[in-house]
């Protein structure tokens, strides 16, 4: 029952994607807020059709102790969940650094090239973290939160990958909170 439901889901994400992709390309010449706006649509059915679907059921505690401004999260990252629900949930824009390989995936790195995230890559050790901070930076004065994965790349629950430094030292470069982010 488990594949049949995880199999009824990825085909869920493969005919909404495409839609919501072509609507968010054509929301390309309004301001960043609305494609964003728009954009977020799609992630929301994806949380949606992971509890109907798949019955995932969820609960975020310590909302509340969110700060009301700049702030770099910085998450565990175990699946493609937690990317969905964060920008569903939480009550800023976020500005995700992902490497830019992402940008190639046909209509989701379309999408995603138009809402002005940050794209690193990652062979460029230092230089990649300069264009972080000058990038981050600006995103931070737009009232963004820059969302970051310290371990790199997803982790099996339990596990422990090698955390970077890069969220802690972009935090101390622009003066502004962290906010750990666990999930379970």
């Amino acid at each position: 029952m488990l594949v049949l439901r995880s199999a009824l889901l990825l085909v869920f994400e493969i005919v909404t994607v495409v839609p919501m992709a072509l609507l968010v390309l054509l929301s390309a010449p309004l301001p960043l807020h609305w494609r964003y706006r728009i954009a977020v649509q799609w992630p929301r059915m994806v949380i949606w059709a992971c509890e109907a679907i798949c019955g995932i059921r969820w609960r975020a505690l310590g909302m509340e102790n969110l700060p009301d401004g700049p702030a770099i999260l910085l998450s565990k990252h175990q699946s493609t969940w937690e990317t969905f629900f964060y920008p569903v949930r939480m009550p800023r824009e976020l500005c995700y650094v992902f490497k830019r390989e992402l940008l190639y995936i046909p209509f989701f790195g379309w999408g995603i090239a138009l809402l002005d995230m940050i794209h690193i890559d990652r062979r460029k050790g230092a230089d990649a973290f300069e264009q972080v901070v000058r990038q981050g930076s600006r995103k931070l004065a737009e009232g963004r939160w820059i969302i970051m994965f310290p371990e790199g790349t997803r982790t099996r629950v339990g596990s422990q990958g090698r955390y970077k430094s890069g969220g802690a030292r972009l935090a101390t470069r622009t003066g502004v909170p962290v906010v750990p982010i666990a999930v379970n």
